[in-house]
C-alpha cells in the first residue's frame, strides 16, 4: 500500500524536512567517493506517513537503505502530510533536485502529476514512480506491482484460517488501486470457501485520503466487523493498519498486514501475536532496481510489474502461523504462475 499514501501541507523549504539519509548526504551535488568516482544521488519522496510507518513507505526505505550499503548511494527523504496542496509536492521535489539528488524515487499514486510536470523541466533527471503509470516520459520508470495477487494469497489464508466463514477487508480509500487488494483477497477466500462471508469497509473517500493513516478509524472498522462475527481482517490501509491491530488483540482474533512483514517490525511487538500474515509488496525491489539501474547505466523508461513470477508479490510467514497452510498457499501460488487461475482486479 498501500498502499498508499498521500496528501500534506508543507509550505516552506524547511518545512518540507529533507532529511539526509547517510553521513554524505549534505555533501554538494557532484560528490564523490574516496576513489574519487561520482557518487549516485536519490531523492526519495514518501507518501504521508514517511519514513516510519510499518507499510509501504518503510518497504521503499528498505530499499533506499539497501542502495545506501550496497551501492554507496547517498540520499535526501522527504515526507507528505494529508491535504496538501498539489504545489507542494512539486516544490518537494525540484527542491530535492535542486540539492543535487538527481535519481528521484516518489513513492505513491499521489505524485503522478507532479512527477510528470517536474520530469518534463528536468529531463536529466531520472525518475521512479512507485504505484502508478499516469506520469510517463523518457526519464520516468513506473514501478507497478501485481497486489492483487498476493492478496489473493492471503485471502486463502484467511479462509483456511477462518473459524467462522466470516473474514473482513478494510480499506484506506476507495480507489481502483486499493480495489485490486480487495478482489484478489476476496478471490482468493472464495476458492477455498465459496460460501465464504467477506465484509468490506473503506474508511474515506476521495479526495479525502486520511483513511491512510488515521488509526482510530481502522480501530473503529475493524471493531465493527469483529462484532459483526469476522475472526480474520485483512487492511490495505498502510498507517490506519495499527489500529486493525489493536482491535483483533482486544477481541482475541486474527489480522492480515500488508506491504511489509508486519509481525517483524518492532514497532508491532505488541499486536505480532494477532498478525496471521502479510500480503508482502516489495517496494524495496523495485527501488533498490530503479537506483542499481542507475548506478550501472542500463536505466528504462515505461512500466516494470513486479508480480508473483518475478516474486514482486507474496506473503509472510514470520509467527509460524500459516506454516501448516502453506503448502495449499503455494500451491495457489503456482497455479497462478502457470496461468491456471486469473485473478480479478476489480471487485
Amino acid at each position: 500500500m498501500r498502499q498508499v499514501m498521500k496528501m500534506a501541507v508543507v509550505v516552506a523549504a524547511g518545512s518540507l524536512a529533507l532529511a539526509a539519509c547517510s553521513s554524505s548526504s549534505s555533501t554538494p551535488a557532484a560528490s564523490t567517493g574516496a576513489s574519487g568516482a561520482a557518487q549516485i544521488k536519490v531523492g526519495m519522496a514518501y507518501d504521508v506517513g514517511g519514513r516510519g510507518d510499518q507499510s509501504f513507505n518503510d518497504a521503499a526505505a528498505a530499499g533506499l537503505d539497501k542502495a545506501a550499503k550496497e551501492l554507496g548511494v547517498v540520499s535526501k527523504e522527504a515526507s507528505a502530510s494529508n491535504g496538501e496542496a498539489e504545489s507542494a509536492r512539486e516544490e518537494r521535489l525540484q527542491q530535492l533536485i535542486d540539492a543535487g539528488y538527481t535519481n528521484i524515487v516518489a513513492v505513491g499514486f499521489a505524485y503522478a502529476p507532479s512527477v510528470t510536470k517536474v520530469a518534463k523541466a528536468n529531463p536529466k533527471v531520472k525518475f521512479a514512480l512507485v504505484d502508478s503509470t499516469d506520469a510517463k516520459g523518457d526519464n520516468i520508470e513506473n514501478i507497478t506491482f501485481a497486489e492483487h495477487e498476493g492478496s489473493f494469497l492471503v485471502g486463502a489464508a484467511a479462509a483456511l484460517k477462518s473459524k467462522t466463514g466470516n473474514i473482513g477487508f478494510v480499506g484506506g480509500v476507495e480507489i481502483d488501486l486499493i480495489k485490486k487488494f480487495e478482489a484478489g483477497f476476496t478471490a482468493g477466500a472464495k476458492a477455498v470457501n465459496p460460501n465464504v462471508k467477506v465484509q468490506t469497509k473503506y474508511l474515506t473517500q476521495p479526495p479525502d485520503f486520511s483513511g491512510f493513516g488515521s488509526v482510530d478509524k481502522g480501530k473503529t472498522a475493524a471493531e465493527g466487523m469483529y462484532q459483526n462475527g469476522a475472526d480474520v481482517i485483512y487492511h490495505a490501509a498502510g498507517g490506519s493498519g495499527g489500529g486493525v491491530f489493536t482491535a483483533a488483540k482486544a477481541a482475541g482474533k486474527l489480522a492480515i498486514g500488508v506491504d511489509s512483514d508486519q509481525a517483524a517490525s518492532p514497532a508491532l511487538a505488541g499486536v505480532k501475536d494477532v498478525i496471521l500474515t502479510s500480503m508482502l509488496k516489495k517496494v524495496d525491489v523495485g527501488v533498490f532496481d530503479f537506483i542499481k539501474s542507475v548506478k550501472e547505466g542500463s536505466f528504462k523508461s515505461g512500466e516494470k510489474v513486479f508480480n508473483l513470477k518475478v516474486n514482486g508479490v507474496g506473503y509472510a510467514t514470520t509467527g509460524g502461523q500459516v506454516d501448516d497452510i502453506k503448502s495449499k498457499l503455494d500451491d495457489f501460488k503456482q497455479q497462478i504462475i502457470d496461468g491456471k487461475i486469473t485473478v480479478p482486479t476489480k471487485p
